[in-house]
């Protein structure tokens, strides 16, 4: 019924991805098909006991069984401070600096709400994380995007700055490519920002999952990068508590301060108790964290051998629980992903999902155990090889 049509801003969402991959795992599943999911980054270990374990304490809290306040608590802002300050020497004001968040995602989409006026420009990565384009879409901007190559090193060419952008995505370590960002590349991505008055929006959700003794790159730790911009990060990765929605973002006062003013229109903060169990989580014993992070790349080197003995030869991610791997251009990215599902029963999700210049790769998420990954892998190049 013409009554019944949606408002325009829903016709501008862009194809949500994940969404159609859990639908083609399950539709397999049904059928009896023995798949290897490898399509989502969704961690598939266990959260740490001790974080478990400031939940179900926190659970039985009266306090946290009624509203709390929209803006999050206080002692979690306090370990998000005093996290910045351990792992990346920035001190963040924990009132006016830092905004709780339900999960980074949800924050992601919500600084173009805050920030972005219909018509106004945003630059975003190209291939990048699909939901930076929700944000813009139901703000109403419009999508420039910013090529990442691989003879870049997936880096933007900061020397060619659009004219008239008011926001801008950054992403390291990132998501899909797997390549990580040197200091001197925020430095001159800060000049450029400071210089065209465009607000950055860093997202560092996979900042603890880096390899071969590298060390990720706050924004907020770089001069002039606070005044800015605003950095987003997530529990989901470091702690394998995708399923909590928790997360934080941090920076810009000014800018906390418009997001944490939306936020008071769209939700009543996360559940408290886990909101503890995020503190637990920033302020507790992080050998899990360095222990997950040996385990993605033991799963890395693990399939990239795999695949390298039966033919196919990937490059090595620096960081993110992602492989960017190239395949052939006999067809198309999407026809590979389809390919791979009906011939070997394995997942990946195609790189032209995450924007036109994703075409020719592959994105293959390592939330497998290794002789899961190694599988896959063998599957794979035996489809490659025809």
């Amino acid at each position: 019924m013409p009554f019944m049509k949606p408002a325009d801003r829903i016709g501008r969402l862009p194809h949500q991805l994940f969404a159609a991959l859990v639908e083609q795992v399950e539709a397999k599943r049904q059928q009896g098909i023995d798949v290897i999911n490898l399509g989502q980054g969704n961690p598939d270990g266990p959260t740490p006991p001790h974080i478990v374990e400031a939940l179900r304490e926190a659970a039985g809290n009266p306090r946290y069984q009624r509203y709390i306040s929209f803006r999050g608590l206080t002692s979690l802002k306090e370990a998000v401070a005093e996290w910045y300050w351990t792992h990346h020497q920035v001190r963040l004001d924990p009132l006016r600096e830092v905004a709780i968040l339900i999960g980074s995602k949800i924050g992601l989409e919500e600084i173009s709400l805050a920030l972005v006026n219909r018509g106004d420009r945003v630059l975003a990565p190209d291939p990048g994380y699909p939901d930076y384009l929700s944000g813009i879409a139901l703000a109403g901007g419009e999508l420039v995007p910013w090529p990442l190559l691989a003879e870049h090193q997936f880096l933007p060419d900061l020397t060619v700055w659009p004219d008239r952008i008011r926001l801008a995505f950054l992403n390291y370590p990132n998501n899909p490519t797997g390549a990580t960002a040197p200091a001197p590349f925020y430095d001159a991505a800060i000049a450029q920002a400071l210089r065209h008055g465009t607000i950055l929006a860093h997202d560092l959700a996979y900042g603890d999952i880096v390899f071969d003794g590298k060390k990720s790159v706050s924004l907020l730790s770089r001069p002039g990068g606070k005044k800015a911009g605003i950095e987003f990060t997530t529990l989901s990765k470091s702690y394998n508590m995708a399923g909590w929605r928790i997360g934080f973002a941090a920076g810009n006062a000014e800018i906390i301060g418009y997001l944490e003013l939306l936020q008071d229109h769209l939700n009543c903060s996360q559940w408290g108790a886990i909101q503890e169990a995020g503190r637990a989580a920033l302020l507790g014993p992080q050998d899990s964290v360095l222990a997950l992070r040996a385990e993605y790349q033991s799963r890395r080197d693990a399939f990239i051998n795999k695949a390298a003995r039966a033919g196919w030869k990937i490059p090595k991610s620096q960081g993110s629980i992602f492989l960017w791997c190239p395949v052939p251009a006999t067809q198309t990215a999407l026809k590979w992903a389809e390919t791979f599902l009906e011939a070997s029963g394995v997942v990946v999700a195609p790189g032209s999902g995450f924007g036109s210049h994703g075409e020719g790769f592959i994105r293959i998420a390592l939330t497998e155990p290794i002789p899961r990954l190694e599988e896959a892998a063998q599957r794979m190049a035996s489809v490659m090889a025809g």
